[in-house]
């Protein structure tokens, strides 16, 4: 477990839209612009590895480079280097956090000052859903899957526990980047959860087909 005294106060910022990072979980990444080349190369020197996922706000081009407030931190745990010098790394989510205030500096990737509060149990054991309801919710999403024509390996979801099932459907889904950004900011798994069940059920009435167009 992960002490907030033990977390940094700055960490460099990596903007990816559509990408979701949680708390314990992975996400695969690849490398290759310059600037998140030099951000690595940095990350590795320091004690804590980490890289803070944030999804840029959807507003006009004009203002693109506005960043949502909440991100996850993530650890770097593996990362190996292609013959053209790009790197293949995986983040392993440590916490959530909130932007304080980002940070001007020579350095060719973003930067910010975060606060951890308000997230203590990303750092705590895994979570539990008490009321979840395993089989009508994967009945959901077997008609979710049909509709959105998707495949998965039932057998693995069906043993998943209840983070790792939620956690991972709320990242390999797709979903728009407003819905990921809900998803992210959840307070709690059961939350989580809850606010999976109704994109399904908005994209199984049609409404993400037309939020799309």
């Amino acid at each position: 477990m992960n002490k907030r005294a033990d977390l940094p106060s700055t960490i460099p910022l990596f903007p990816l839209p559509g990408a979701l990072l949680l708390p314990r979980a992975r996400l695969p990444l690849h490398l290759f612009e310059p600037r998140y080349l030099a951000m690595l190369d940095d990350v590795l020197k320091t004690p804590e590895r980490l890289i803070g996922m944030i999804q840029p706000c959807q507003v006009p081009e004009a203002c693109a480079k506005r960043l949502h407030s909440i991100g996850c931190a993530g650890r770097v745990t593996a990362f190996s280097e292609t013959e053209d010098g790009r790197y293949m790394i995986t983040l392993t989510g440590t916490s959530r956090f909130r932007i304080s205030k980002e940070i001007a500096g020579f350095a060719p990737y973003r930067r910010a000052e975060i606060d951890w509060g308000g997230f203590e149990r990303d750092r705590g054991p895994c979570e539990c859903d008490p009321d979840f309801r395993r089989k009508p919710f994967l009945d959901l999403l077997g008609r979710y899957f049909s509709a959105m024509e998707l495949s998965t390996d039932w057998g693995s979801l069906k043993e998943a526990d209840d983070e790792l099932l939620i956690n991972s459907l709320s990242m390999l889904c797709p979903f728009l980047p407003e819905d990921r950004q809900a998803l992210l900011e959840a307070p709690t798994l059961a939350t989580r959860r809850e606010t999976l069940v109704t994109l399904f059920e908005f994209a199984l009435r049609g409404g993400e087909e037309e939020r799309m167009q």
